[in-house]
């Protein structure tokens, strides 16, 4: 598959990168009691930190605010899912867990303090591009309602937007049914190439030790 940054971020953001990641022949299922502890271990702490402090205390927090405010996106308005996931659990509100995919998922996202999107591989057509939302698109997010996506960061596929940092979209959510997935990594401008790609490999190993099946991984930038 095909995925691409358009000109237009790469141009704002000189340094911007993802980690790309596909699985293949998967199990997806009620999640397990280590990641379930694990959660509730960082949802813990997290609200030991945040009881007197603010989450911009968290360097990936920070520096995705600031990402999001080069690309002309208002960080307080539409905030990057892994800074709701702080805010949340900082209110001492549960995560709750859904699956064993996407619990992982926020567990990634709280543990590297970036955001992530997991999608259903076999519901994405052609090839992909992260680019800004035009005027009029939109889609019905995982959050239950019709997401405008004018402006924002999206991924995008031959049928249109399917996921952002923000919020993905209900067509591609993975469930118990999902055999394949890909992953998107919204890593931190600052990150250098060998951490990501160490990051990227020790991501690959544990999703697959949970969930059975290949992996393949690889750097954008």
């Amino acid at each position: 598959m095909n995925i691409s940054i358009h000109q237009d971020i790469k141009k704002r953001v000189p340094d911007f990168k993802i980690g790309i990641l596909t699985y293949k022949d998967i199990v997806v299922d009620e999640s397990p009691k280590m990641l379930k502890g694990r959660l509730e271990f960082f949802q813990e702490k997290i609200q030991v930190d945040l009881e007197n402090d603010s989450v911009t205390r968290y360097q990936g927090v920070k520096e995705w605010r600031k990402v999001f405010k080069t690309l002309g996106i208002d960080p307080g308005r539409y905030r990057p899912s892994h800074e709701a996931l702080f805010r949340k659990v900082g209110r001492k509100q549960k995560m709750g867990f859904i699956n064993s995919a996407v619990d992982l998922n926020n567990f990634f996202s709280l543990q590297y303090e970036i955001p992530f999107g997991i999608y259903n591989l076999d519901q994405l057509q052609d090839s992909i591009i992260l680019r800004l939302g035009n005027e009029g698109e939109s889609y019905k997010g995982l959050n239950g309602r019709e997401n405008s996506l004018q402006g924002r960061l999206v991924s995008a596929d031959a049928q249109g937007p399917f996921g952002s940092p923000i919020v993905d979209s209900a067509r591609t959510k993975v469930d118990n049914t999902t055999a394949n997935a890909l992953h998107i990594a919204y890593l931190r401008p600052s990150m250098a190439s060998a951490e990501a790609n160490e990051m990227l490999s020790s991501l690959a190993k544990m999703f697959t030790q949970l969930h059975s099946g290949d992996a393949e991984w690889f750097l954008l930038e």
